[in-house]
């Protein structure tokens, strides 16, 4: 008779999601899949709106992730109205995608995973979150706290709003950075580093506690895509595409997001809402590729910034020199990247185009199709749009980061069952670490499924007969 034992608090990550474990006649797990459950299909009711109004739509996705939709719709406004966008707007554009970057990855760290880290995988989950944090260690989560701040801040100080600001339009942005935004952002910049700083010293440390997680949470040969400069620096707004294998090779390079379904496919599975992308020369499922934090530090030959590039090599250096293959490193890869983006931020706040009045070309429209792509914090984002000659919008595709990662988070939670689930029990300390190789890609499901409220996640253990054995619940 199958066994429902109800969990609290809900779990750690944004969206919805059902993680089936399949036994085989030997009690062992034989498959996993992590199913996405909910729909809404923004795409679709995206049809027949014009197509200036795309960036404040595709924004409203998210609450985590508006600023990636916001500028990626912006940048496909920008090929159909044909129109290169003014200095001062391509880099205050890149100074809101930094404070992104930097806001999503404080949260995913020292308010999503952290708890498991410092307070323990089979610590209480009714203290394991980011209240017991604070009780654990105040100045680590008041860090924390203040560092995201730094990132919305700033994302307040550009477009008038933390969420769904409609500051950035097709042909560049609405307004220019004001002396006084400037010079908050200076203050704040020391007590940022030194916050991001503390918290990869930090981590290092830990991380001869986690070598069994690091062997266990995602370590596989896979391909890793990203965005990076045309002379190989890391890149989240601009340049070309790039994929790596996991000896640390280029596969492909110089890619125009143009030509994407050149190289990305999109399969389709019944277990699931959320899309399976892969590497078409590879073919599905063996073109698996990841994005995001731990891609991005993987494709690229360098950051660019002195503190964050030492950082960058050090983190190598721990993996043997090649890629990156553990996805727990993920963690790891967040951190160097809230560094590398206040030390990017540093030089891009005394810019002086970032106060220039000149912030947008004015057009109409001049190409019936437009393909727009972007880092957002959890991997690159593609937005594509084929709009008539009024400019309504016809049909959009999203790709979405997430989704991108699907076959690999399938994969990280298919390592980690058969690593720690024995018999037909799911302990309390098996279900948050499946729960945690989830977390380590920081999926938001609203993005790639466009699922609404909160994540009641629901795990079976399924003989191999069919037998439900287990079902644990967070709701």
């Amino acid at each position: 008779m199958a066994k429902t034992v109800v969990i609290d608090p809900i779990t750690r990550i944004e969206g919805h999601g059902k993680i089936s474990i399949y036994l085989n006649d030997g009690n062992e797990v034989d498959d996993v899949r992590f199913h996405v459950v909910e729909f809404r299909g923004f795409e679709k009711f995206c049809e027949g709106r014009p197509m200036a109004e795309m960036a404040g739509i595709t924004a409203r996705i998210c609450g985590i992730c508006p600023v990636s939709h916001l500028l990626a719709s912006a940048k496909t406004g920008d090929k159909i109205l044909a129109v290169k966008v003014p200095p001062a707007a391509d880099k205050l554009r890149r100074l809101m995608n930094l404070a992104q970057i930097t806001q999503s990855h404080a949260l995913s760290f020292f308010h999503l995973s952290s708890p498991d880290f410092l307070l323990g995988w089979d610590s209480n989950p009714a203290t394991r979150n980011i209240f017991g944090l604070i009780a654990a260690d105040p100045d680590l989560a008041r860090g924390g706290i203040r560092l995201r701040q730094f990132g919305q801040q700033i994302l307040e100080i550009l477009g008038g709003k933390k969420i769904h600001s409609a500051w950035a339009v097709p042909g560049g942005v609405r307004s220019p950075i004001s002396e006084e935004g400037r010079s908050w952002i200076r203050d704040r910049l020391p007590e940022s580093r030194a916050t991001a700083e503390h918290a990869l010293n930090l981590f290092k440390r830990l991380l001869d506690q986690f070598q069994d997680e690091v062997q266990a949470f995602g370590n596989f040969p896979s391909l890793f895509m990203g965005l990076v400069t045309r002379n190989g620096e890391w890149e989240h707004y601009d340049g070309v595409l790039r994929f790596r294998d996991s000896e640390g090779k280029i596969v492909a390079d110089n890619l125009s997001e143009d030509n994407y379904k050149d190289f990305i496919g999109e399969a389709v599975e019944n277990w699931s809402y959320l899309k399976f992308p892969y590497y078409k020369p590879l073919g599905y499922p063996e073109g698996m590729y990841r994005v995001g934090p731990l891609a991005r530090l993987n494709v690229c030959d360098r950051i660019g910034t002195p503190d964050a590039d030492r950082e960058l090599q050090e983190m190598r250096d721990r993996s043997g020199g090649k890629a990156v293959t553990s996805s727990f490193f993920y963690h790891y890869a967040r951190l160097v990247e809230i560094l590398a983006a206040i030390e990017k931020i540093e030089q891009l706040v005394d810019d002086p185009d970032v106060v220039s009045p000149r912030t947008r070309a004015i057009a109409d429209i001049n190409s019936l199709e437009g393909i727009g792509v972007s880092e957002a914090p959890r991997g690159t984002l593609f937005h594509h749009y084929q709009v008539d000659e009024n400019g309504l919008i016809k049909k959009v595709n999203l790709i979405i980061a997430t989704g991108q990662n699907n076959l690999a988070m399938n994969k990280t939670v298919t390592q980690i069952a058969k690593h720690y689930i024995k018999g037909s029990e799911i302990p309390e300390g098996m279900l948050n670490r499946v729960e945690a190789g989830i977390r380590a890609f920081d999926p938001c499901l609203s993005c790639s499924t466009h699922a609404a409220g909160q994540m009641p996640l629901h795990v079976q253990l399924i003989a191999a007969d069919g037998t439900v054995l287990n079902e644990v619940y967070r709701n």
